[in-house]
C-alpha cells in the first residue's frame, strides 16, 4: 500500500530526531515524481514522451489485467496506477513486441526499468517494505533507545506487525540481554562455588566470606574501564570473569585452609599470620606470572579484544592478590565466630581399634584382623583387630564364648570332605 508507505514516511520526517526517511514512497523517479505517485494516462504521456492515445490504449491494458473493467470501459482520464507499476507494464508489453518504441525512448525506458528494479529489491518483497531512517542521535544513548519506542509507536498506527532492526537496535537488545545474563551467570557461579566449598570447608559461613572477597575483588577491577570512560567488550568481560574467579578461588582457598588447620593448635589472629607466611610463596608465584602474562598480551596485542582480555586479567589479579593477602585474613579473624557456629560435620565409617579379646562381628567388615579380611561376616573373632565396619556394627565378646574355626569332619567320614 504506497500511500500507507508515504503517509508513514511523512510522519516519521515530523520528528526532529530523524534527519531523514527514504522509502520506495519516496524516492524520486523522474520531473519530481516519486515510484509510488499515481498518474492519469496524460500525466504519464507528458512524462514518457508517449502519445496520448498510446496511453489510453496502455492504461486500458493495465486496467483490464487488474481486473478493473469499469474503469477500461467508463473513462481512464483519472484513472491513477503507481508510476512503478506503470512502468513495469510498458516493460513488459514493450520486451514482448505489444508496444513499439524508438531507438532513444526505448533505450530510456529500459534505463529507467533499470534504476526502478534495483530500488525495488532494496526497498520491497512480496510481503515487506523496507525504509531507511536516519537519526539525528547517538548511535548509543539512553535518548536513541527511548526514541526507538517512539518509531514502534508511530509504525503501529499503519501497519500491525513491524521490525526495526539497525547498530542502535543491536546496541539496546545487547544491553537489555548482558543485563539479564550477566545476573544469571554471576548468580549460578557463585552458587556453584558455595556449594564446592560448602562440602570442601564443612561450613556455612565460611563460603560465603570466601564469596564476598572473590566478587569484591572482580567488580573493582572491572570499576576501571566505568572510571577511565573507556568501553569494554562483553567477551572480554566473560572471558576475565570466569579467569579471576578460578584464580581467586585458588587463591582463598590455600589461606583458608592453612588457617583453618593452624587454628586448632594456636589462636586466630596467630593461625592467620602463619598461614599467610606459608601462603605467601605460592599466591605471590603463581599470581605474579598471572598477572605478568596478563599485561603482556594488553601491552603487545594489536587486536582490541585481546588487549582488553590481557590488560583486564593482569589488573584483576593484582586486585585478587591484595585482597587475598591483606583483606582475607581479617575477614577470617572476624568472622571465626560465624565460621565455628556454622559447622557441620558428615559422618562416615569409623574405624574400629580393639587389641586382643573376642570381638563379635555382624555385617560388613574391611580392615586387618591379624591379617586382611573383606567380607560379609556373621559371627565371633578372637585377637586383633584394626578395620572399618561399613555396615553393621562390631562390639567386643564374652571370653567364654567357643573361638577358632569349628573342626573340620574326618575325612573318610560320610559327608565330610578330603584335604587338598
Amino acid at each position: 500500500d504506497y500511500e500507507k508507505v508515504a503517509a508513514l514516511l511523512r510522519e516519521l520526517e515530523s520528528y526532529d530526531e530523524i534527519s531523514s526517511a527514504m522509502g520506495l514512497a519516496s524516492v524520486e523517479a523522474i520531473d519530481g515524481y516519486t515510484l509510488t505517485s499515481a498518474l492519469n494516462p496524460r500525466q504519464f504521456s507528458e512524462l514518457t514522451d508517449i502519445d496520448i492515445e498510446a496511453a489510453r490504449l496502455l492504461y486500458t491494458g493495465y486496467a483490464v489485467r487488474a481486473g478493473d473493467y469499469g474503469r477500461a470501459v467508463a473513462g481512464l482520464d483519472e484513472y491513477g496506477v503507481p508510476l512503478i507499476d506503470m512502468f513495469r507494464y510498458l516493460y513488459e508489453q514493450k520486451e514482448a513486441g505489444f508496444v513499439t518504441l524508438d531507438r532513444e525512448m526505448s533505450d530510456r525506458i529500459d534505463g529507467l526499468n533499470a534504476r526502478i528494479e534495483f530500488a525495488a529489491s532494496q526497498l520491497e518483497s512480496e510481503s515487506w517494505s523496507r525504509m531507511l531512517l536516519y537519526l539525528d542521535l547517538p548511535e548509543e544513548s539512553e535518548e536513541t533507545f527511548a526514541f526507538l519506542d517512539v518509531i514502534h509507536a508511530v509504525t503501529a498506527k499503519y501497519y500491525e506487525e513491524s521490525y526495526l532492526v539497525g547498530n542502535s537496535v543491536n546496541e539496546r537488545d545487547l544491553k537489555e540481554s548482558f543485563s539479564r545474563d550477566n545476573l544469571l551467570i554471576s548468580i549460578l557461579s557463585a552458587l556453584f562455588v558455595v556449594v564446592v566449598l560448602l562440602f570442601t570447608f564443612r561450613s556455612v559461613g565460611l563460603p560465603v566470606l570466601l564469596i564476598v572477597v572473590i566478587q569484591s575483588s572482580i567488580w573493582m577491577n572491572f570499576s576501571f574501564p566505568c572510571l577511565q570512560g573507556k568501553n569494554l567488550f562483553f567477551i572480554a568481560y566473560l572471558i576475565v570473569s570466569a579467569i579471576q574467579m578460578g584464580a581467586n578461588i585458588d587463591y582463598a582457598i590455600v589461606i583458608s585452609n592453612r588457617y583453618m588447620d593452624f587454628k586448632r593448635a594456636m589462636p586466630a589472629k596467630q593461625a592467620a599470620i602463619e598461614a599467610i607466611n606459608h601462603a605467601f610463596p605460592t599466591v605471590i608465584t603463581s599470581g605474579t606470572m598471572l598477572a605478568s602474562a596478563g599485561f603482556i598480551i594488553g601491552r603487545l596485542s594489536s587486536d582490541n579484544t585481546i588487549s582488553s582480555i590481557g590488560a583486564c586479567i593482569g589488573r584483576g589479579t593484582l586486585i585478587s592478590i591484595v585482597l587475598v593477602m591483606c583483606v582475607l585474613p581479617q575477614i577470617l579473624m572476624l568472622g571465626d565466630l560465624i565460621i565455628e557456629k556454622t559447622r557441620f560435620a558428615i559422618r562416615g565409617p569409623e574405624i574400629s581399634r580393639m587389641e586382643g579379646g573376642t570381638v563379635r562381628l555382624r555385617g560388613r567388615v574391611r580392615g586387618q584382623l591379624s591379617g586382611y579380611i573383606d567380607a560379609d561376616i556373621s559371627g565371633v573373632f578372637q585377637g586383633s583387630m584394626r578395620a572399618m565396619v561399613e555396615s553393621g556394627a562390631a562390639a567386643p565378646g564374652n571370653e567364654d564364648e567357643p573361638s577358632g574355626p569349628p573342626e573340620a569332619p574326618d575325612a573318610g567320614r560320610e559327608g565330610g570332605c578330603d584335604e587338598d
